[in-house]
């Protein structure tokens, strides 16, 4: 069975209990990285990823580790990878339609249910659960 890696980058923490719902959710085959742990060229041989990033300043994703990562990672999702992506916000939550927006432009799938999934605030179990669905959906797909 292929390894599906969650990578995420986490201010707060709460994008990391996030990150850590989605590897639930996925199950075995999760391999649950920071950013900070894997290259794009590594999570490019993936056919299957899961990225969380939480929203920062004016709604983006973090500007100094994130971001570059996910810049060099988009010119692989031609290929037609498999993704979700999910991150916590303090207001707003503009940043993940922006986020999807770019994953569709470069080709990705973005998996059902919900191929997205932003959470205002502090992790509930409500926000586990839902992360758990969106883990086990690309696991499926």
């Amino acid at each position: 069975m292929e390894k599906i890696p969650v990578i995420y980058w986490s201010g707060t923490g709460n994008t990391k209990l996030m990150a850590e719902a989605v590897a639930e959710g996925i199950g075995t085959a999760a391999d649950l990285k920071s950013v900070s742990d894997i290259t794009p060229e590594q999570a490019a041989e993936y056919s299957a990823l899961a990225l969380g990033c939480s929203a920062m300043g004016a709604e983006v994703l973090e500007e100094y580790e994130f971001e570059p990562f996910f810049t060099a990672l988009e010119p692989f999702f031609g290929r037609g990878k498999r993704v979700v992506i999910f991150g916590s916000y303090g207001w707003g939550g503009s940043y993940m339609s922006d986020w999807e927006q770019r994953i569709k432009a470069a080709g990705a799938e973005l998996i059902a249910p919900r191929g997205t999934f932003g959470y205002l605030g502090a992790p509930d179990e409500a926000m586990a659960e839902s992360c758990r669905e969106l883990g086990a959906a690309l696991a499926k797909a």
